[in-house]
């Protein structure tokens, strides 16, 4: 009995309600539908729901602000959205008041960021027009921890004086998975590929990767103006 139980169980998993000539176009158009459905509710999630939040928790936001989903938002700061960006998926932006009484984060016009992006901010990051930055980017301007083991134990934070804040120019293209880490200056038009670990200043018109980021290659001036957010 147990055997035949498990046979049917078995039998059951593997199975599928077969797609013939005859019924395809029936399962079509219920797909054609579900898309439908579940870009009407998403619509109507950000319209009504996602971004009135978002809004309440921003200093400035831009002209034809566009967002997927709500972002996970912890600490007070001041965050200013410029024209024209882009939020895609889910981001998460932290700020720290432990450092500075007023914490700011800046996205300039154009920007785009992709999902799963970590912002943590302790006293400003500032990032530039048309830029780009692709999922699973983390900028931090603090380590998050002090060096000193004793004072982990001991739950203190940061030392004031190691948090240092972080710019980004224009027109940058930060690849997947980088990390910018604090006290960073990336100059315009500049390139970080994917997962490379930023602890230093970028020059312009530069690419640079690895971990520790180095330098790649130096570019002419305006030679990623051709790139579009889907290449982020």
């Amino acid at each position: 009995m147990r055997d035949r139980i498990k046979t049917t169980v078995r039998w059951l998993l593997q199975c599928h309600l077969p797609v013939t000539a005859i019924n395809r176009p029936v399962f079509a158009t219920l797909y054609r539908m579900h898309v439908a459905a579940r870009e009407l509710i998403g619509w109507a999630a950000r319209f009504f729901w996602y971004e009135p939040l978002f809004r309440s928790q921003c200093d400035v936001v831009g002209n034809r602000f566009r967002m997927e989903q709500l972002p996970y938002l912890v600490g007070r700061g001041h965050l200013s959205i410029g024209d024209d960006v882009r939020l895609s998926g889910k981001s998460s932006f932290a700020f720290s008041s432990r450092h500075c009484d007023s914490p700011s984060l800046s996205v300039g016009t154009g920007t785009f960021i992709g999902h799963n992006c970590a912002m943590i901010v302790g006293r400003g990051i500032t990032i530039g027009n048309h830029c780009l930055i692709a999922g699973g980017v983390r900028i931090s301007d603090f380590d998050g921890h002090p060096i000193d083991a004793d004072d982990r134990r001991n739950g203190l934070t940061t030392p004031s004086k190691n948090v240092s804040p972080v710019s980004i120019g224009d027109d940058v293209w930060i690849g997947h998975g980088a990390i910018v880490l604090k006290g960073v200056r990336i100059g315009d038009r500049a390139i970080v590929g994917a997962r490379a670990v930023v602890t230093r200043d970028v020059p312009a018109d530069t690419i640079v990767a690895g971990n520790p980021a180095r330098h790649v290659k130096s570019l002419s001036p305006g030679v990623i103006s051709f790139f579009t957010e889907d290449a982020a």
